[in-house]
């Protein structure tokens, strides 16, 4: 998530307001926090390029229609080592979403005896598939060069790593579904994806990140979250804040995971507080700053997002002590508001964490 505008936060006060449920204190929380909330959708790094598959042909998709509902539909080479896929998706309703590898030197899809480990790395709120490779140095890092092949998928401007309740209807868009079958199977079928794995995100996508760890055991051997949001259920002013953004772009914050009181069990059930339990067996790595302007940051900057975050996550590590998580690292670095030079600098810190959880050398 990144630094919005006041007319954002504007509109989405008044459409929360609207459409939730009344609450005592509930409407006064949100008209302070939600103005800081939105981002604006972080702009694609390059200009379609002219679609070059892995193997080298123009315009050619590798992989037909899988059973799970995926298929690559283009396939675009977009600057050394990195690769686009088109690919459509039946839990997204059929539409078309990006997805970018940063392959390794010698990534060769085709060839059938080679599979390599992968670090899927997600995106915040409000920014897209492109925002690691064009925000960051990821693609410059030379640990990754090697033996792992980075995964950037889209996630939807506001899509929270989740099948969203839709009502109790459930259908589009189911992300959850999208990432942890659809696009691993793919990945895994045709695109020379091995089964080692491990996951980091920044915000959004640090919560996207526990989350898939924890609810689906034994997919990635270790998580590491930046800033993420790790329990929404924390107090009132954390729940407003993720309705804020539920509601962005004009959407109804009650399709993704209902309401936090009614729906109560659906909210714990993406809450990576409330599942522990389920991260106390892998490495987990947490970091934020607490809000303060902070060394990398412009002078006098502050982030009500980022010291809400700092709470819950301190909340994250007491509990994962709690339950026995025997293999926690937390860098909690203070002065530090919601933005990318500590995301950068953190997916730095962890890699030797992740990497080592898929035997790699960094």
């Amino acid at each position: 998530m990144q630094r919005g505008t006041e007319s954002q936060g504007a509109a989405v006060i008044a459409h929360v307001t609207a459409v939730l449920p009344r609450r005592a204190g509930l409407p006064a929380v949100l008209a302070v926090l939600l103005l800081i909330a939105l981002a604006p959708t972080t702009p694609a790094l390059l200009a379609d390029a002219p679609a070059v598959g892995a193997d080298g042909t123009a315009g050619t998709a590798r992989s037909g229609k899988q059973r799970g509902g995926a298929e690559v539909v283009a396939v675009t080479r977009v600057a050394e080592r990195q690769v686009d896929l088109s690919v459509r998706s039946e839990a997204l309703g059929g539409r078309t979403v990006k997805v970018r590898l940063l392959t390794p030197d010698g990534w060769d899809p085709g060839d059938r005896r080679r599979h390599w480990p992968t670090l899927w790395l997600l995106h915040g709120c409000c920014g897209d598939y492109t925002s690691w490779t064009g925000l960051t140095d990821v693609a410059g890092i030379d640990g990754l060069r090697d033996d792992v092949l980075v995964v950037m998928p889209e996630a939807g401007w506001n899509g929270w790593y989740s099948d969203w309740w839709n009502h109790g209807k459930g259908g589009d868009p189911a992300w959850e579904t999208f990432h942890t079958v659809e696009l691993r199977q793919l990945l895994e079928r045709d695109w020379a994806a091995g089964r080692n794995r491990v996951v980091a995100g920044l915000s959004m996508g640090g919560q996207g990140a526990l989350q898939y760890a924890a609810r689906h055991p034994g997919m990635f051997k270790a998580a590491a979250a930046y800033s993420g949001s790790a329990h929404p259920l924390l107090n009132d002013e954390s729940v407003a804040r993720v309705m804020g953004f539920f509601a962005g772009q004009g959407d109804d914050p009650l399709r993704v995971w209902g309401d936090p009181v009614v729906q109560r069990r659906i909210w714990k059930a993406h809450d990576p507080f409330h599942l522990a339990e389920r991260l106390r067996s892998i490495p987990v790595y947490l970091s934020c700053g607490d809000g303060t302007t902070g060394p990398l940051d412009p002078p006098g900057s502050t982030s009500a997002l980022e010291a809400d975050f700092n709470r819950q996550n301190h909340a994250l590590a007491a509990e994962l002590e709690r339950v026995g998580a025997k293999h926690v690292t937390t860098h909690f670095y203070g002065p530090g508001t919601h933005g990318w030079a500590y995301w950068e600098r953190e997916l730095h810190a962890s890699l030797p964490m992740l990497l080592g959880a898929l035997r790699v050398d960094g």
